[in-house]
């Protein structure tokens, strides 16, 4: 199956990209409690994906505890796998990445993969040393995918080398730069992506009319939007980066009015974190309660605003 049929794979009928991310590991750790096993961690996957993907186009997981998940999977839902290790060695300036050890994206295809996520942190305006590693780190990656002609999604989760809080209002002044100028560097033919998992350009808190205090107006943040999706001529979709499910479908309804030309999302926690509360809490029943109402709600709400505002990928590839 060629790229273009694998890309295929993971849009739905109206070529675009609603998929669900359940790629976490430290962090569903921390969610479902630190004492969770890794036989509980692959089965909590299983469940979403068994609950969820009847109403996705695909589905992100990963190796160490998704495979499991993968498999129950409905029959239509694309396969997408992370391939980078989770988190960054923190004693090493940079938030370095790094591959799983016993993966390569030929061993992925091989196991049913239709495309391949890298997460990268990146900070455009860190020094050149650090960002040339990330640089060659993607453009090995792309090679690799080109290699077996498996679609290529690069996430990008920007941050500033300087500021240690990425939610605060310091980093919320910087962010339309920092998001835009990584798309723009990404995008670049050399490293071969194929499709851009992007956050959105500004922290909708500080949106005047979204919270209390404001950075940007709703024309500035507008501006910003368009700015986004002129800076690349890539396919990209937004994530979630957890925040309500109300807000991430508020946030797409925005971004389109913009004039955003966002072709979906790969939305994690903002469609199932409160099955995660729910599994600690009162254990598999209570979560696939969870899942079998609010969570299935989550996710036809979030598709029916993506009918109304995201941009089909139809014709995007040959």
């Amino acid at each position: 199956m060629s790229k273009h049929d694998k890309l295929q794979k993971i849009t739905n009928e109206n070529g675009i990209i609603n998929a669900l991310a359940i790629d976490q590991r430290g962090a569903l750790k921390r969610m479902l409690g630190e004492e969770a096993s890794e036989s509980e961690m692959a089965r909590f996957k299983t469940l979403v994906s068994r609950e969820l993907t009847n109403d996705a186009s695909a589905i992100l997981l990963d190796p160490e505890y998704g495979w499991q998940a993968a498999d129950a999977r409905h029959e239509d839902a694309g396969l997408l796998m992370a391939y980078e290790k989770t988190g960054y060695d923190k004693e090493v300036p940079g938030r370095l990445p790094d591959l799983l050890d016993e993966w390569s994206v030929y061993r992925l295809k091989e196991q049913g993969a239709d495309a391949i996520k890298i997460l990268l942190y990146y900070d455009v305006d860190e020094e050149e040393a650090i960002n040339i590693q990330k640089k060659a780190f993607i453009e090995r990656v792309g090679s690799e995918c080109a290699a077996v002609d498996l679609p290529y999604f690069l996430e990008i989760l920007t941050y500033d080398s300087e500021l240690s809080d990425t939610k605060g209002k310091a980093f919320a002044e910087l962010k339309p730069h920092k998001v835009i100028e990584s798309m723009k560097e990404f995008s670049a033919e050399r490293y071969q992506v194929d499709v851009l998992k992007i956050e959105v350009p500004v922290n909708m808190a500080f949106v005047e009319g979204y919270g209390d205090e404001v950075v940007y107006t709703k024309e500035q943040a507008a501006q910003y939007f368009k700015e986004q999706s002129d800076a690349t001529n890539l396919p990209f979709i937004f994530l979630s980066a957890g925040v309500s499910a109300e807000l991430f479908r508020e946030t797409l309804v925005f971004a389109a009015k913009a004039g955003s030309k966002y072709n979906g999302v790969l939305c994690g926690r903002a469609t199932w974190k409160g099955a995660a509360s729910a599994f600690l809490e009162g254990g598999e029943e209570q979560a696939l309660r969870w899942l079998k109402h609010e969570g299935r709600e989550n996710i036809q709400d979030l598709n029916e605003t993506l009918q109304d505002n995201a941009t089909p990928m139809k014709g995007l590839f040959s």
